[in-house]
């Protein structure tokens, strides 16, 4: 038994050899979300809460992000956040992506899969109540209005 704790312990030891890469890509002001569809103070100020740090270029990392392996659970659970959605590069998509991407979070909010209930461990600030899930699910459904209309009035 003890062999097998040291074991364990040298094995934890090396593994902090092997750290993420936590720096974020440059900012993109003109191409983020908030800023492209002019959001009101109170609704940017949810999202940077409980989105941004797995679905934008400015993810502020935990203590935790500095012990493997906990950190390269969190490292793929930000690059495949900012691969579904990236506010922070919100301009680049199509419109008809954006209006996609606007759906899926009308939905993940109303549902309640966003935020992750594991997100919540360590950021109990990004939890949502009831009333700032209906202030979301409402900013996004005329943010998507607003992208129907400018996609209609382009054709």
């Amino acid at each position: 038994m003890k062999k097998v704790l040291v074991i364990i312990l040298v094995a934890f030891i090396m593994i902090q050899f092997f750290p993420i890469d936590k720096t974020n890509p440059p900012p993109t002001p003109g191409m983020d979300f908030l800023k492209i569809k002019n959001s009101p103070e109170k609704i940017a100020a949810i999202i940077k809460t409980s989105c941004y740090d797995c679905h934008s270029n400015e993810t502020v990392y935990p203590w935790y992000a500095n012990i493997s392996p906990a950190s390269w659970f969190l490292k793929n659970h930000i690059n495949e956040g900012r691969k579904h959605l990236n506010f922070s590069t919100f301009a680049v998509y199509e419109p008809k992506r954006q209006l996609h991407k606007i759906e899926e979070c009308i939905e993940m909010v109303e549902k309640k899969e966003m935020p992750l209930e594991s997100y919540y461990i360590g950021h109990q600030d990004a939890k949502l109540s009831d009333e700032q899930r209906t202030a979301l699910v409402q900013y996004f459904r005329k943010v998507k209005q607003d992208t129907e209309r400018g996609i209609m009035f382009n054709k």
